[in-house]
């Protein structure tokens, strides 16, 4: 049998989200800081004639075709015209529909691990133009560290990486719709215009987060829509406050809260603290995949 690839896919937090306008094709324009997170879920790979297969370790795992990893190996497959196949093994860690692209994550790395194992040889820009087609966060998924990103989040500048910071994630066990939050009639679009592309407002969140200034620059525009209907959510952000945390906020459309702290100590102690849901103890990493030999 062929030797695995093994991947991990590590999981992203916004530390910046504004939603500017829909789109024609039915899209939002946003402006967002990606940053990626230790928290991440593992994937092998390993070559098998034809067919693509895909098990998880969830009991309750969605059918493979809904799977954002068998959907990137099918459309590289497709894409390429590639005879082979693959046997690909996740193993979920990132709570799913979190806002935490867990699933993006996964396809990314299917691009990036098949593209390998498959000889495919495909440049990184045509990498890229796949995983869009798969969804808005797969691209900065193929990349990871610390991003501003704009139209669907396809436009990325790599920022100036962080000191290590420490994050406390909060899972909520309620399911959040991207889509319905993003149509929302509660979601109220950015007033500001981008002038030489970006907004007065990304601009200072950017240039805040490069001081380390992460009250200047954490934000997340969904969050009225989704706090509405899940005020507990609201609660537990004030909570994060209320602990110590520098910044919080809603991380993508939800439900994951997260809380920045100064250090892991101090993440350890918020993180005791929040009784009523699941946490999170991580730190900020420079990329969003790493192979695994």
């Amino acid at each position: 049998m062929s030797t695995a690839l093994r991947y991990r896919s590590y999981a992203k937090v916004n530390f910046y989200l504004d939603v500017l306008e829909k789109r024609p094709d039915g899209y939002h324009n946003i402006e967002t800081i990606f940053q990626s997170v230790s928290l991440y879920d593992e994937l092998s790979f390993v070559e098998q004639p034809n067919r693509v297969s895909l098990t998880c370790n969830l009991p309750d795992f969605v059918p493979s075709e809904e799977n954002l990893a068998y959907r990137a190996a099918m459309l590289l497959k497709e894409w390429t015209n590639c005879p082979f196949g693959a046997a690909i093994k996740l193993k979920k860690n990132i709570p799913v529909a979190a806002g935490l692209a867990g699933g993006s994550g996964n396809a990314a790395a299917t691009l990036v691990a098949l593209n390998m194992l498959w000889d495919l040889r495909l440049e990184p820009g045509i990498i890229l133009g796949l995983a869009l087609e798969l969804g808005s966060d797969v691209p900065y998924c193929t990349r990871g560290g610390t991003v501003a990103a704009r139209m669907r989040g396809e436009e990325m500048m790599l920022l100036p990486a962080l000191h290590k910071a420490w994050l406390v994630l909060v899972h909520p066990e309620v399911a959040v719709s991207a889509a319905r939050v993003y149509n929302s009639p509660l979601l109220e679009y950015s007033a500001e215009k981008p002038f030489a592309g970006w907004t007065r407002s990304f601009r200072k969140a950017v240039n805040a987060l490069e001081k380390g200034n992460f009250a200047g620059s954490v934000f997340n525009r969904m969050e009225q829509p989704v706090f509405d209907s899940l005020p507990q959510l609201a609660e537990t952000k004030q909570r994060l406050l209320s602990l110590g945390c520098v910044a919080a906020a809603m991380s993508g459309s939800g439900p994951t809260l997260f809380g920045v702290c100064m250090n892991k100590r101090e993440a350890m102690g918020v993180s005791e603290a929040i009784k009523d849901f699941r946490t999170s103890v991580v730190h900020t990493t420079p990329t969003a995949l790493e192979r695994v030999d």
